[in-house]
C-alpha cells in the first residue's frame, strides 16, 4: 500500500505525522533529512509508541565526553518509557522482545512533464503527443519519424 504523507515543504526537520492506513496507525518521523516511518503500536503493552518523546543517539568515548548524533533518533513510548530505534524498531529495554515494526520511507519529486495542473494529480497513463505548427496558414501536425511517435504492435501509431 502506498500512502502519501505530506508535501515535502509542509514537513519540516523535527516534525512527525500520523497518519491512519486501514486499521493501521502509522508514525512518520522527520530527523534532519532523514525520515522513518513506525508503527504506532509499542511492542511491549500497546501504547501509541509515536506520540512519545524523541531524543537523539548520544555516544561517548569516555566519561565527560558525548557527541549527539542529530541525524538518528529514538522514540521513547510515553506509556513506560521504553525507547525504540526510529531506523530499525530496536528496544533497547527487555533482551528478547521483539522490535517495533518500522516501514520504508522515499520522498518522491515530480518531474516537470507531470506536475499537478489545477490542482488535478496526474495518473499512470501518458497520450502519445505529436509536434504541431503552423505553415503558412495550415495547421499540421508531424508524425514521421524524429517526432514524440511511438509504435504500436500490429499497425500504425
Amino acid at each position: 500500500m502506498r500512502i502519501v504523507v505530506s508535501r515535502l515543504e509542509d514537513f519540516p526537520p523535527g516534525e512527525r505525522r500520523i497518519v491512519q492506513a486501514g486499521r493501521r496507525s502509522i508514525g512518520v518521523f522527520r530527523v534532519g533529512d532523514n525520515f522513518y516511518a513506525l508503527n504506532n503500536y509499542c511492542p511491549h503493552q500497546g501504547g501509541p509508541l509515536c506520540l512519545g518523546t524523541t531524543q537523539p543517539w548520544v555516544t561517548s568515548a569516555r566519561p565527560g565526553e558525548f557527541v549527539l548524533d542529530e541525524q538518528e533518533a529514538l522514540v521513547a513510548c510515553p506509556w513506560h518509557g521504553w525507547e525504540y530505534d526510529l531506523a530499525t524498531g530496536q528496544s533497547f529495554l527487555g533482551p528478547g522482545e521483539p522490535p517495533a515494526r518500522t516501514y520504508d520511507v522515499k520522498v518522491e519529486v515530480a518531474s516537470g512533464e507531470g506536475e499537478p495542473k489545477g490542482g488535478r494529480i496526474p495518473g499512470p497513463y501518458v497520450a502519445e503527443t505529436y509536434p504541431v505548427h503552423v505553415e503558412d496558414a495550415y495547421v499540421v501536425v508531424e508524425t514521421t519519424s524524429g517526432s514524440r511517435r511511438r509504435e504500436t504492435p500490429g499497425g500504425e501509431g
